[in-house]
């Protein structure tokens, strides 16, 4: 049986999932990686347990599968693993119109960004409760500040997860639970597209360990809300300054723009 502390990162294998891995074993948390790519989670586990000393336990899943849940509430009870910490990471997004995309990746986008991440919630917060210590990082996203045009369903479900998040902190704090609710602006991960050119962001794109580090401070300080860098601040609430309709009108002729 083990009594030592563990972190469940999802979306683990890349980006700001790896990243969240790596910053938690640098400070001495066990991990459960999950991800859908088996061979990029050993490499990871083997690069982080020989690191830093630390246990790693890999669970190679596709959240948006009907037994997803069942399967890593299974390990975690076979294994005795005290989940101190849930890091709900894993999420995508696809670009273009809505009715010119397929509705199965889009209905795909809306399980793992929502339904998934408030499964693992559900499923972890009742145990954190009755010990009365725990934490939540859920990674939302600057796009869930307004409607988004051309990323219909992505800026949705990010909305979706902000305000969980919020509300979930309110809920939660008496049982000496942290809430964070992460929402980064454009990030770059080892994984960002050399197409997407930072110059036409101001101040460019973040660096992942920034975005990372931030959270966890706010974690390790209470909780709350985390929007990274200033410019993303002064983008995302200065939607709260005009109508909606019209945020969603601007972003629109920036999305058309940026096709051309």
């Amino acid at each position: 049986m083990s009594s030592a502390r563990y972190a469940l990162v999802t979306g683990a294998s890349r980006g700001i999932g790896s990243q969240f891995a790596r910053a938690l074993a640098a400070r001495s948390w066990n991990l459960i990686l999950v991800a859908r790519t088996q061979d990029r989670l050993d490499q990871l586990s083997r690069e982080l347990s020989a690191g830093f000393g630390i246990q790693v336990v890999t669970l190679a899943l596709d959240l948006t599968a009907t037994d997803a849940l069942s399967t890593i509430a299974q390990q975690i009870r076979d294994r005795s693993l005290a989940v101190e910490l849930l890091v709900n990471n894993a999420g995508f997004g696809v670009r273009g119109r809505f009715t010119n995309l397929s509705l199965d990746s889009q209905a795909t986008s809306i399980r793992l960004n929502t339904l998934a991440l408030v499964e693992l919630t559900h499923l972890l917060v009742p145990e954190m409760a009755a010990k009365r210590r725990g934490a939540i990082i859920n990674v939302s996203s600057t796009a869930g500040f307004q409607p988004m045009p051309s990323a219909a369903i992505y800026a949705a479900t990010k909305a979706f997860v902000t305000s969980f998040s919020i509300a979930l902190a309110e809920e939660v704090r008496a049982n000496g639970i942290s809430v964070v609710t992460l929402c980064p602006g454009p990030t770059q991960t080892e994984s960002t597209s050399p197409g997407k050119s930072p110059s036409r962001l101001p101040g460019g794109r973040q660096p992942v360990q920034e975005v990372v580090e931030e959270a966890l401070k706010k974690m390790e300080s209470g909780g709350g809300l985390v929007v990274p860098r200033l410019i993303n601040k002064i983008m995302a609430f200065s939607n709260r300054l005009m109508p909606i309709h019209v945020s969603a009108k601007i972003v629109a002729r920036a999305m058309g723009s940026q096709d051309t």
